[in-house]
């Protein structure tokens, strides 16, 4: 078969679709060119590499000559990978929720030949099935439409946009202050609370860790029982059930239920970096040994299976394989027998609930729900120690066996932002649990980014696969890698990661700051016009690139005393309050950085050569007490006296509250004391 244009692209789902016979374009000029000049309008099909329902809309209708038939005739069809080119994405998927109040992938929108929307949905089924619209109804109807009065239809695309663009600045309103919205949110969350199963709502079920990483802060500042309870709740829950995979590690994007037990089985590099970072936090507020398991299980999966020899990070491992969903995943008793035998595939079953009946298609998705540890130990008759060692091996059995399975399709694009969140979970966990590993991982994925998806000029780039960075990155992009190098920075001292985030820092006000009317806009001022310049201020899967941005540059300006910044960062709150109000549960980014603002600010310094045992007792007791708002710096700067040229004679650890340094010891204990004086 003779592929379409998508041949060229170097984007895995776009790739995926190179030999559908519909006539594909990718985004582009002659697209649209041609969709002018012959006065078509432009079908316009939205999604990503790992998305189950845009590979169930490929087989039943892209795949189908009936289907490209009519596309290719009335159509100019274009796809565009939602992780390249999420610019594109947000804009229409506003315009999808404008229109009809929900969105999702795939996004499917028809387009006037100058990119305005006039019809916006989501999956349709080839034909008319449950109440659903089916493309062979849609696509002749606004073909024909659009011959009979092209010009209604581009009047209704106007509407569109102007009722788009008027929600989205909606979101601007900064009239309500920021009075009590932690406590607001808090309130919120508690309310939406599931008590039996943790989380938040009913199902689905999305991780979302920034909740958790803000509700750690709210409890630290106000000793909240009930917000690190359900952190707590909510973090095991999670472990627990079918979410992560008990056998090779890792999270998946979501739940389909409300227990956790059945995923959607797709694995995103950004929930496990955001995950680890939340679980290796939780690790640092209580001293709970199975939060920092579960942070350090992400850790291996991603190093092991996400790491391309460069050091960059991949984006996503697919749902399907084979053609089915959660295939690779699932067991049946007979196949964990025939790996371990009798007696162990005894003990493994009952402890992950291995079934005859199973829990997901006649098979079983391993999960500890409701699997009690000291009661099955006695059961089985031995240490609880002697059960864990046990499933252990048995796990690593299946593991090698199910490496024999043919596996999920890997997106294998590197993707900026996302590797910046990599870099802070990695950098947080080498400083949490003292290992170098993961700060030589963060290291080297840092330098990918700066050395493969930088411009000789310094402007960051949003993708690389197969020897291609492209695409002028976002702000997210920028929000994400500044946090990466700041976490960096503050594990372990390196200067070289502090210069390089107060250049990148200045190029993100430069690119995206909106100075007219406050915050920042998600594509830069040197790309690609879009029918509208939107802002994002809501946290989705992943935080808000304007929060995180304001939440960074906060730190950024205490360490670099740059006072530019840090007003600039205390002034974005202000100009969306209105939103952050109207619905904190969704703006928990900015909770986060407001929690920062208004902490106390104290800076910690150790002074000292790395290598002698006495700067490591230093640094373990800065390890051992959770501070989430101190900075943490380890080398020479001009707040402390050890920066003008001299050290001292013996390693030193420094604690400075409000400008003024409080506490100044060689003795572990003595700063250990003075840490937890300021836990309050």
């Amino acid at each position: 078969m003779t592929p379409n244009r998508l041949i060229r692209e170097k984007s895995p789902y776009l790739l995926q679709h190179a030999y559908n016979p519909v006539d594909w374009y990718p985004w582009g000029e002659e697209a649209f060119e041609k969709a002018a000049k012959e006065n078509k309008p432009v079908f316009l099909s939205i999604g990503y590499s790992t998305c189950h329902w845009c590979h169930v809309m490929e087989r039943e209708s892209f795949e189908d000559p009936e289907v490209a038939a009519v596309l290719n005739e009335h159509y100019v069809p274009v796809k565009v990978d939602r992780e390249e080119r999420p610019d594109i994405d947000h804009l229409y998927m506003a315009v999808c929720q404008a229109m009809t109040g929900q969105g999702g992938w795939p996004l499917t929108v028809l387009l006037t030949p100058d990119r305005k929307p006039f019809f916006a949905g989501t999956y349709f089924p080839k034909h008319r099935r449950h109440g659903r619209y089916g493309l062979m109804d849609l696509l002749p109807a606004f073909a024909e439409a659009w011959k009979q009065n092209p010009e209604r239809l581009r009047e209704v695309a106007d509407e569109i946009l102007a009722e788009t663009k008027a929600r989205a600045l909606s979101s601007l309103d900064g009239s309500a202050g920021l009075e009590n919205l932690s406590e607001d949110a808090f309130a919120a969350f508690l309310r939406l609370f599931d008590e039996e199963y943790g989380g938040f709502g009913g199902a689905p079920k999305f991780p979302t860790p920034h909740n958790l990483i803000f509700l750690l802060r709210f409890w630290h500042r106000t000793k909240e029982s009930e917000a690190l309870r359900m952190v707590e709740r909510t973090l095991d829950a999670m472990y627990a059930g079918g979410l992560f995979d008990h056998i090779g590690f890792g999270f998946a994007r979501y739940s389909t239920d409300r227990m956790w037990l059945v995923p959607h089985f797709e694995k995103m590099l950004y929930d496990n970096a955001l995950l680890a970072y939340a679980y290796a936090e939780a690790y640092q507020a209580t001293g709970h040994r199975r939060h920092r398991e579960v942070a350090e299980r992400v850790v291996e999966y991603v190093l092991r299976d996400m790491r391309d020899e460069g050091g960059g990070f991949y984006s996503a491992e697919d749902a399907d394989s084979e053609g089915e969903e959660g295939k690779f995943y699932l067991w049946t008793p007979d196949e964990v027998r025939s790996v371990l035998g009798e007696e162990e595939s005894r003990l493994f079953s009952e402890v992950y609930h291995i079934t005859p009946e199973g829990n997901f298609e006649g098979r079983s998705i391993p999960n500890l729900i409701g699997t009690d540890w000291a009661a099955t130990a006695a059961r089985f008759g031995m240490p609880p120690a002697e059960l864990t060692a046990r499933l252990e091996d048995a796990r690593r059995r299946l593991f090698e066996a199910r490496r024999r399975r043919v596996p999920p399709l890997k997106d294998d694009k590197i993707l900026t932002g996302w590797n910046g969140l990599m870099i802070a979970a990695l950098a947080k966990a080498s400083f949490a649990f003292d290992r170098s590993d993961c700060y030589e991982a963060a290291e080297a994925a840092a330098r990918f980014v700066l050395d493969r998806l930088r411009r000789p000029d310094g402007r960051l780039l949003a993708r690389y696969r197969d020897g291609e960075a492209a695409i002028p990155a976002f702000l997210d992009d920028y929000a994400f890698v500044l946090w990466g190098l700041v976490e960096l920075y503050e594990a372990e001292g390196d200067g070289r990661w502090l210069v390089t985030a107060k250049e990148l820092a200045d190029d993100m006000i430069r690119l995206f700051r909106d100075e007219r009317d406050g915050g920042f806009f998600f594509t830069g001022n040197d790309a690609e016009r879009l029918p509208e310049r939107l802002k994002e201020t809501f946290d989705g899967a992943t935080p808000s690139g304007n929060a995180t941005a304001a939440w960074v540059l906060g730190r950024l300006g205490r360490l670099a005393d740059r006072t530019d910044w840090s007003e600039l960062a205390e002034s974005l709150p202000d100009r969306f309050s209105g939103a952050i109000r109207r619905f904190p549960t969704g703006h928990a980014m900015w909770l986060t950085a407001l929690e920062f603002m208004r902490a106390d600010p104290v800076e910690i310094a150790v002074a000292g050569d790395p290598r002698l045992p006495e700067t490591e007792a230093l640094r373990d007791a800065v390890r051992e007490v959770y501070l989430p708002h101190a900075l943490r710096i380890w080398k020479a700067h001009e707040k402390f006296p050890f920066s003008s040229g001299t050290s001292p004679d013996r390693p030193t650890a420094f604690v400075c509250r409000r400008s003024a340094c409080e506490t100044q010891t060689t003795d572990a204990n003595a700063l250990r004391q003075a840490l937890h004086s300021l836990q309050g």
